[in-house]
């Protein structure tokens, strides 16, 4: 049976890796290179998906949301997300306006309405699995957010989650009871064991191998959603 995904971007962030996208400009099927967005990455998760699987896409090109009202965005998302179960979220390394407020950029909100349940037509949806796919930056690198091997001992990774919306970095490493490792080459806690994180993070170049893997890893994460604090609200 079909996975119904979301999708949650920054449409216009170009901060990306290039892949080499072209449009048509002409009659004559001329074609232009013009520069890679977040998303196209979202039209490359289609391509990967098991056929039978449906996307919903979040923000739209130029889509503002200031003068919006909450009871607006409530409704708009919640007819997106309703019907998915799966949230995909894209990091991205302009994903973030800066001089704006979180709450008038697309993706808190997106995760927001991921997280809650909702009701629709006499019907009750459950807090989606989420996943975040980290996406590289134009020179092929993970590093403002996912730094590997950063102990020469363990060999762990390390999340920079002070890069990301609010509402990611409280739904990271936010198990209830969390299990450490035993190296003891850290100054302060220990790194982490398991899957202590509700929304897990994966880079792109893994997940397009194995999709599947990595949003079935989100689905586990999700079945034990008892044993996560989460947080819902931006």
């Amino acid at each position: 049976m079909g996975k119904s995904i979301f999708v949650s971007y920054k449409y216009a962030d170009a901060q990306v890796q290039d892949l080499g996208v072209y449009e048509v400009i002409d009659f004559f099927g001329t074609k232009r290179r013009i520069a890679t967005t977040a998303r196209h990455y979202v039209d490359e998760i289609a391509g990967i998906l098991e056929e039978d699987d449906h996307i919903y896409k979040g923000e739209n090109d130029g889509e503002s949301m200031v003068a919006l009202e909450d009871t607006t965005i409530a409704s708009n998302l919640g007819d997106k997300i309703f019907y998915s179960s799966i949230t995909i979220v894209l990091i991205s390394k302009g994903m973030k306006e800066d001089f704006s407020s979180e709450k008038d950029q697309w993706i808190p909100w997106e995760i927001s309405y991921s997280l809650k349940e909702q009701s629709r037509q006499g019907g009750k949806s459950k807090t989606n699995a989420v996943l975040a796919v980290v996406l590289p930056d134009p020179w092929g690198s993970y590093n403002y957010f996912i730094e590997e091997n950063s102990c020469l001992y363990c060999n762990c990774r390390t999340l920079k989650t002070d890069f990301l919306f609010q509402i990611l970095r409280d739904n990271m490493f936010n198990v209830r009871n969390p299990v450490h490792t035993d190296c003891a080459n850290h100054i302060g806690r220990r790194p982490y064991k398991g899957y202590s994180s509700f929304i897990y993070s994966v880079k792109w170049n893994d997940f397009i191998v194995n999709p599947g893997k990595y949003i079935d890893i989100a689905i586990s994460i999700r079945a034990n959603i008892n044993e996560y604090d989460i947080f819902k609200t931006i």
